[in-house]
């Protein structure tokens, strides 16, 4: 059970701290334990890596501009806006590795593909949300009843 405090003598614990400090000079300072960074081990395999995830949000962005499907409204709407936020979230992932493990083309590539997610999903939600203009290619509707 901690002490009250109106039981604690300030003054004994004050020259405690006088003393504690009078015994470190200001010409020494106090020793600081310094660890040692553990030696990086190459990994020649990681930029590969890091390329093989871009390359695979690459070949989803390039499908996404090629959707077959009618993206206007009811499920292929949908579909397609999973699509996007998966292409999104693609692009995020191998931004992630791209700049964890330094391969700068990769990561500006990787920058892009989120672009590309995120303009192809607000073209299809911005009329849709009424932040848009609607027009016959987008309709201001999600159902197409």
């Amino acid at each position: 059970m901690p002490k009250d405090t109106s039981e604690r003598d300030w003054d004994a614990e004050m020259a405690k701290i006088d003393r504690q400090i009078a015994a470190t000079s200001p010409e020494k300072p106090a020793p600081v334990e310094r660890k040692a960074l553990p030696a990086a081990a190459p990994h020649k395999h990681r930029p590969m890596a890091a390329w093989a995830r871009l390359l695979l949000g690459i070949a989803l962005g390039v499908g996404m501009l090629f959707w077959p499907y009618p993206a206007r409204c009811g499920p292929w709407l949908g579909l397609y806006l999973i699509g996007t936020t998966v292409l999104t979230a693609g692009g995020v992932w191998a931004a992630v590795w791209t700049w964890r493990h330094r391969t700068p083309r990769a990561h500006v590539l990787s920058l892009l593909l989120i672009l590309e997610g995120l303009v192809l999903a607000g073209v299809q939600i911005l009329p849709k949300a009424g932040y848009a203009k609607p027009d016959a290619g987008h309709p201001a509707t999600w159902s197409c009843s």
